[in-house]
C-alpha cells in the first residue's frame, strides 16, 4: 500500500467519523463528508467503486442535503407555524445541543417551537401541535442523514478492508 493510499484512508476515516457526528450536530454537513471519504478512497483505488455507484450516491447526498433544510420548515408550514415558531425551534435546538447534550437538541426543538408559537399568540393546543410536527420532521431528517452516513461509512470501510486483504 503506497503512502498516498494510507493518507487518503486516514483522512477518509476522519471525515467518516465527523460526518456521522455531523448528522446530529448542526454546522457539520454530515453525509457530504462521508461521501468525500468514499471519493478519496476511490481516488486512491479507482477499482473499488464504479462511476455509477459514485454518481448515484452523490445524487442521494445532494437530495438529502436539501431535505435537511426543507423538510422541517415544510412540516412546520403545513401546520401554519409562525416565524417565531420556526426560529424558536432552531434556537432551542442550538441551545439544547450546547447546554444539555445529547438529548437537549430534541427537547430544544420542542420547547423552542412551542415557546415561539406562544410568543406569536397561538393557543396552547396549536403551539403543541406545531411543536410536535416540527420535532417529528427534524427527527426524520436526522434519521435519514444518519442512515445515509452509516451506509457510506460501511462502503468506505468495506473498501479499506478490500485494500487490506489485497495486500496479503
Amino acid at each position: 500500500m503506497d503512502a498516498l493510499t494510507i493518507i487518503f484512508i486516514i483522512l477518509g476515516f476522519i471525515l467518516a467519523v465527523v460526518g456521522i457526528v455531523g448528522c446530529i450536530v448542526p454546522g457539520l454537513p454530515g453525509p457530504p463528508l462521508n461521501y468525500i471519504a468514499v471519493v478519496l478512497l476511490d481516488i486512491a483505488r479507482p477499482e473499488l467503486f464504479t462511476s455509477k455507484f459514485l454518481l448515484w450516491f452523490g445524487l442521494i447526498v445532494v437530495i438529502v442535503y436539501f431535505l435537511d433544510y426543507i423538510l422541517p420548515v415544510l412540516g412546520a408550514k403545513i401546520y401554519n407555524a409562525s416565524k417565531f415558531g420556526i426560529w424558536g425551534s432552531i434556537t432551542g435546538m442550538i441551545i439544547g445541543i450546547f447546554f444539555f447534550p445529547p438529548f437537549g437538541m430534541i427537547l430544544g426543538i420542542i420547547i423552542g417551537t412551542i415557546t415561539g408559537e406562544l410568543l406569536a399568540g397561538k393557543e396552547h393546543s396549536e403551539a403543541l401541535k406545531v411543536g410536535f410536527v416540527t420535532f417529528v420532521a427534524s427527527m426524520a431528517v436526522i434519521i435519514i442523514k444518519l442512515s445515509l452516513s452509516l451506509i457510506l461509512t460501511f462502503y468506505f470501510l468495506k473498501g479499506v478492508f478490500t485494500i487490506g486483504y489485497g495486500m496479503f
